[in-house]
Formats: structure tokens, sequence, C-alpha cells
């Protein structure tokens, strides 16, 4: 059995979220709030298992008597707020922002992007042909995962999975500076040479596709990758006695890719290399 902490219990906060009154507990940020309230503010460098590093800015409202706008997934809810989510100041900020990350970035695999681009009328296009795009191959250099740079969007989640929030493992770090930064193994050497363990726990919180399982991998590139037709069901990893939980995805009743649930007190999404990829041994392959 699974031992779960027992709080006391947070007092309200209440403030005005587009007009109406809002009540949340203390601590709660913005966009819980939103989320709370049915807004669909969108974001993409937040992650339920991770401090938000602010970095995507889609996900801005007003506050009003704030000189600028404020990112939803960090700024806390305080009593007697007047908060506005949906303003053409907020819109024009988050089409802009997701202009720029379409015109360089490739989001074909980014969960919600189209719908957001539609929903903004974002036109990325506008940019041109010379936005800057890193045009590189995808990394294909072990049989577990793909890291697909042209699809990063530098949100740092997986720098903060791999460090000191996650694994502390530090094997992915930033190399260069300003519009040469990118993410990269530790001191930019191959992956093979680095301190990467195989949890895959970056791929767990990237939220562009830029890093994926090679299993997902092949099969987008072979047509086949259909997760309308995948079914998704929890059990327990049987590798040792820690109690991590599996959610197992199934196409074909073949498992093609392992995930975690984020609200399992045991592992918030995290696995090992056996819970993560060590699923061979349950099924025929070639």
């Amino acid at each position: 059995m699974t031992a779960i902490p027992l709080q006391p219990p947070r007092r309200l906060v209440e403030f005005t979220l587009d007009g109406a009154v809002a009540r949340v507990p203390e601590g709660a940020t913005l966009l819980d709030a939103c989320r709370a309230a049915g807004k669909g503010v969108p974001t993409l460098c937040q992650g339920d298992t991770l401090t938000p590093k602010n970095a995507c800015r889609v996900c801005v409202v007003e506050v009003e008597g704030a000189r600028t706008l404020v990112p939803a997934c960090s700024r806390g809810a305080e009593p007697g707020m007047s908060v506005r989510t949906d303003t053409e100041r907020t819109r024009h900020s988050r089409r802009v922002v997701l202009e720029l990350l379409a015109s360089s970035v490739d989001l074909s695999t980014t969960p919600k992007a189209a719908a957001w681009l539609k929903e903004y009328e974002a036109k990325p296009e506008r940019y041109g042909p010379d936005a800057a795009r890193l045009n590189e191959e995808p990394k294909v250099d072990n049989d577990l995962y793909v890291r697909d740079y042209d699809k990063c969007i530098l949100c740092y989640k997986c720098v903060d999975a791999c460090g000191e929030q996650w694994q502390n493992t530090f094997a992915i770090s930033v190399a260069g500076r300003g519009f040469d930064a990118r993410i990269a193994v530790e001191h930019d050497a191959p992956l093979t040479d680095s301190a990467c363990v195989y949890c895959g726990n970056c791929i767990e919180v990237c939220p562009t596709g830029a890093l994926s399982f090679k299993s997902e991998f092949d099969m987008r590139a072979a047509g086949t990758w259909d997760e309308a037709a995948q079914t998704e069901t929890t059990t327990v990893c049987a590798y040792c006695g820690v109690g991590c939980n599996l959610t197992l995805h199934v196409q074909d009743n073949d498992i093609v890719k392992v995930t975690s649930p984020h609200d399992n007190p045991v592992t918030h999404g995290n696995l090992c290399i056996k819970g993560r990829f060590g699923y061979q041994h349950v099924q025929n392959r070639d």
C-alpha cells in the first residue's frame, strides 16, 4: 500500500476571472484557476510535474494594474486580482508567439498546435522561407529514442527532468547562447559519451515530439502510427519492488510505447530504463 501524506486544508483565494468570481486554494497558479473554470488557455512549456520555466509565453493573461502580460503557468493567484484571459492584447500576443514558433519549428507532432494556430488566426508563413530553422536530420543513434531538434521549442523541460528537478543525471544541457542556443548532450558530446541512463523521462515531458520513442518514430515514418486506434492500460512494473505504474499504449496488439501516470505518488510520471523500454519480452518482435 502506498502511503499518501496528508496536508492541512488550504484556505481559498478569491479573485475575479473574466468577470466571474473564482476561488482556488492558496498557492494555486492562474493557470490552475483557468483550467478549473474551463478556460482554454494554451500552454507548451508548462508541465504538471515540473516547475515552470516561463519559456513559451503562450499562456499569458492580462492582470489589471500589471504593466505587462503575465504567464499564467507561474503567476500565483492573489486575493482581489482581476484577470482576463481572452482580450485583444492576449490574443495578439499568443498569435505572434505561435507564428514565431510555427515559422521556425516543426509543430506537426505537437498536440493541439494546429487547433491553436486556427483559433488565433496565426499566419506563420508571413515570415517567409528564411525563418530560422535548424534543418537537421533526426538523430537516430540508439534503439530506444530519437532526437529531432527541428521540433524543439527550447522549453527546457527535458533539461529540468534530467537535472535537478527529477533524474539528477544532468545528461542534457543547453549549448550556445542567444539565437545559437539549442538543446544538446552535456558538453555537446555524443550521446554515448554522456551520463544518459536512457530512462526516457525527457520523452515524458517533451511537448512537441522533439524527443520520441524509436518505435513511434519508425511507425510515423511508415505511416502506421494511429493514436485513435490505440488503447491505454495501466499496470504495475514487474521488474522490482518499487511499484511504479506503467501505462501501456497498444496498437494492433503491440505495445508501441510506455508512459506513467503523472498523478502516481510513487513515480510522478518518471520511470527507469526497464520500466520505460523493457517490454519486448511480452511480445514477439523481429
